[in-house]
């Protein structure tokens, strides 16, 4: 479910003691258990109860009965819309059948800044202000702004993505100043200079094939579309897809596959081949 469950927006829950006040036990442990047990992930009120979660707005389902009785959906005239205690249930089948950490906002104000650019992959603008400023409470936002900058060329593709645009246009001058530091960097600077649009800092020749993977790899983070990666290379872009066998970058194997099994055009699917074939050649 993890290849194909796109990356979820944070929930936002009451506080835990609240919740259990809501189950037929008063234990949110106990009724994880229970409900386990009563919603069977081939029926139809998980299917009902997932519907819910993913649209996270009210929608009409044939067969709501047992979400209702649970206290996980109450409905509003005919569509149904989930409680409280059904998003914090949902996200824990969901998680555990997808192994994907649906975030809950207000959780990542502990976290280092590795874990807070992993947690906010998913989160909208609005949501993400609110988590950061959580985060940023009781930090210095000078030594914030480069402990992120210190992370982001070890990050993955798309919570790189992230924190350059948290630096970018959440720490002001700190962050101004650690992104004139960091654009300079090998392969991690040259991304950095793609997404921000620098122009005065164009990649070398080697750095190219580097990010073109990172861009489409943090697209496959998210868990998008395939077209959206696929349509970011054309046919007389073949010469670039070649680059790729010599390309370094640790998800290039996985961007090369995607070219080559959903790419509409022959040529650059044949490129892609050869070059995979070529990367794997060199690395034994």
């Amino acid at each position: 479910m993890d290849d194909v469950l796109p990356l979820q927006p944070p929930v936002r829950l009451p506080p835990e003691s609240e919740l259990a006040e809501k189950v037929p036990e008063g234990s949110l442990d106990a009724w994880a258990e229970e409900s386990r047990r009563l919603l069977d992930p081939d029926g139809p009120a998980f299917m009902g109860l997932v519907r819910l979660f993913l649209a996270r707005e009210p929608l009409v389902l044939d067969d709501a009965d047992l979400l209702e009785e649970l206290g996980l959906a109450v409905r509003l005239g005919r569509p149904y819309e989930l409680t409280p205690l059904g998003l914090w249930t949902a996200r824990l089948l969901i998680s555990e059948l997808s192994g994907q950490d649906i975030p809950v906002l207000g959780t990542l104000a502990k976290v280092d800044a590795a874990g807070l650019l992993r947690g906010l992959r998913s989160y909208p603008e609005r949501e993400r202000d609110e988590e950061l400023a959580g985060w940023l409470a009781g930090r210095d936002e000078q030594a914030a702004a480069a402990e992120l900058a210190r992370v982001i060329p070890e990050a993955s593709p798309l919570s790189r993505a992230v924190g350059v645009e948290l630096l970018s246009a959440s720490f002001g001058e700190y962050g101004e100043q650690e992104l004139a530091e960091l654009i300079y960097e090998p392969r991690v600077g040259a991304v950095v200079a793609a997404r921000l649009g620098r122009e005065d800092r164009r990649p070398a020749p080697e750095e190219i094939a580097w990010v073109l993977v990172d861009m489409a790899a943090a697209l496959l983070e998210f868990g998008g579309e395939i077209s959206q990666v696929t349509e970011s290379v054309t046919g007389d872009q073949s010469g670039t897809i070649s680059l790729l066998a010599l390309c370094d970058h640790p998800n290039t194997a996985a961007v090369l596959r995607v070219f080559i099994e959903h790419h509409p055009d022959p040529g650059v699917a044949a490129a892609a081949r050869k070059a995979l074939r070529r990367l794997h050649g060199l690395s034994r």
